[in-house]
């Protein structure tokens, strides 16, 4: 069934979203791991300690994740929208 794009469900904007609640969560974990990172450099045994660089890089791989998922996600749910 095909619907005008201001008689469509609402249930079809639900990928869009959450693939948008991804993209943001993704820029909000990237920009903590950075803050983060610059907070602990101020006490170098205890940034060393706590995992240090590795720590960093794997929390802004998983926001780097977020991000894309997130833009995979609304891209998928524009393209199969129409």
């Amino acid at each position: 069934m095909f619907y005008a794009a201001s008689q469509q469900p609402g249930y079809l904007s639900g990928p869009f979203v959450l693939g948008a609640f991804a993209f943001l969560l993704g820029i909000a974990a990237v920009f903590a791991a950075i803050r983060r990172r610059r907070g602990r450099e101020a006490y170098p045994e205890t940034y060393a300690a706590s995992g240090g660089v590795v720590y960093t890089a794997v929390q802004v791989g998983c926001g780097g994740v977020l991000l894309l998922a997130g833009a995979g996600l609304m891209v998928l749910a524009l393209v199969y929208r129409h």
